[in-house]
């Protein structure tokens, strides 16, 4: 199974943003650090085409705890918070409905990070 990093490339960056960086780091000519990577959310037809079960938040649930519940790699709670939206567990409230993607590698493929 692939991390959600493994399109992302080492840059090269000597832009006027960094100097002060630069400056600080002992008057280096740039800063070497991974590219952003850039992620889409899954349209209706991606999520329509992807097996999934509906779940309840409750009082005390972690992302970790259903990802490795479902996936068996809690590593991977990103996934579940990224498909519904809510990117930490602050944002959801006990009650909600979310959605967990059954399986992992067709979720990364949907996500663009596969």
């Amino acid at each position: 199974m692939a991390s959600r990093y493994i399109r992302i490339f080492n840059v090269d960056n000597d832009t006027e943003f960094y100097d002060f960086l630069r400056q600080k780091r002992g008057n280096l000519k740039n800063i070497r650090h991974q590219e952003t990577p850039i992620m889409k959310n899954p349209t209706v037809a991606e999520r329509a085409s992807l097996s999934s079960t509906g779940y309840i938040w409750k009082y005390g649930d972690r992302y970790y705890s259903l990802a490795h519940k479902y996936y068996g790699k809690p590593e991977y709670w990103w996934v579940i918070a990224w498909y519904n939206g809510h990117p930490t567990e602050a944002d959801i409230m006990p009650g909600d409905y979310i959605q967990i993607p059954l399986n992992l590698e067709q979720a990364l493929m949907v996500l663009g990070v596969y």
